[in-house]
């Protein structure tokens, strides 16, 4: 099954010329009890063979138990997008729809190793001392949720303390029901921060920090686009 057309095919190669090193999407998928998986992995294989410069590398969740545990994967299908090392960047479920643009945008930004966040920004997340973990609960047809996704991989390239998470909460319900997950995006961080809608890199920064203890200041609540998925 092709998810991408040639026309797609065409654009991702152009994209793909920006690369800089290699990238390796690894994928965990399982052949029982996954209505996703399949896709997922079809359409990884096809990134892959846009550039000679992405490896697809294919896992099973349960035969490969040990692998699902070094990459930190605990739900399938996954992919882990790693460059010369891994920083933390995951997707969870079909990156189909708007949500292509986040695993487009995570392969190009991995292998820059670049976040191309503001030098700001970067003098913050370089004075983390302890993990940051971003879910970023999105679905296919949210306009907003890719761009908020990206937000949260560039600074998981950007500091080691940090890891990202895109979800797709569809083929999760029990997440959604677990974080209470009414509209997209819905942004958890380390469990006790919650962000709703697509918001400037300032305010994710602010809730970042707050979620470790470091701000006390609440952010503007109409500074957010959201969408009802």
């Amino acid at each position: 099954m092709r998810m991408l057309t040639d026309t797609d095919m065409e654009r991702l190669r152009g994209q793909f010329g920006q690369l800089a090193s290699p990238v390796e999407l690894v994928m965990f998928t399982q052949t029982t009890e996954c209505e996703f998986c399949a896709g997922t992995r079809d359409l990884v294989e096809q990134v892959a063979s846009a550039s000679d410069k992405v490896e697809a590398v294919i896992y099973d969740f349960i035969a490969d138990g040990d692998r699902a545990e070094e990459y930190g994967i605990d739900k399938v299908p996954a992919i882990a997008v790693i460059g010369a090392k891994d920083y933390g960047v995951r997707f969870y479920g079909v990156p189909s729809g708007y949500e292509f643009v986040s695993l487009v945008e995570a392969i190009k930004s991995v292998s820059l190793g670049d976040s191309g966040l503001s030098e700001a920004s970067k003098e913050v997340l370089a004075q983390l001392d302890e993990p940051v973990h971003f879910q970023v609960f999105v679905t296919p047809t949210c306009p907003y949720c890719a761009g908020t996704v990206v937000l949260t991989y560039k600074m998981a390239v950007e500091s080691e303390r940090v890891r990202a998470d895109g979800v797709e909460i569809t083929e999760f319900p029990h997440l959604a029901i677990n974080y209470q997950v009414r509209a997209v995006p819905r942004t958890v961080i380390n469990e006790t921060q919650f962000v709703d809608g697509m918001v400037p890199e300032t305010v994710m920064l602010q809730m970042l920090l707050m979620a470790v203890g470091k701000a006390e200041t609440e952010t503007p609540s109409d500074a957010f686009q959201g969408d009802a998925g």
